[in-house]
C-alpha cells in the first residue's frame, strides 16, 4: 500500500446517545472526542443516534403505521375507489 493516502485504522468506541451503550469496534471513522474506558485506554469517540441496541426493529418495540390517525385505511379507501374504476 501507498503510504500517505489510506485512512487510520484504529480501534473506535461508538456511543449510543439514546442508551448509553458503547460498542468498541475497528473503524476508519473520524472523531474529533475520546473517551477513558474502564481498562485505561484512550480511544476515539462516536457518538451515534441510534444503534442495535435502541432501533425498534431490534428492541421489537416497532409503533404500528395505523395509528398515525388512519393514514394506511385512508390509502386504502382512495386506492380501492380506483381500482374499482378499471
Amino acid at each position: 500500500m501507498k503510504s500517505g493516502i489510506h485512512p487510520q485504522y484504529r480501534e473506535v468506541c461508538f456511543l449510543d446517545l439514546s442508551t448509553g451503550s458503547q460498542i468498541l469496534i475497528s473503524s476508519t471513522a473520524q472523531t474529533r472526542e475520546t473517551i477513558k474506558l474502564d481498562d485505561g485506554r484512550e480511544v476515539p469517540l462516536y457518538k451515534v443516534e441510534t444503534s442495535a441496541e435502541s432501533h425498534p426493529f431490534y428492541t421489537g418495540q416497532q409503533k404500528s403505521i395505523d395509528t398515525l390517525g388512519g393514514r394506511v385505511e385512508k390509502f386504502r379507501q382512495k386506492f380501492a375507489k380506483a381500482a374499482g374504476k378499471a
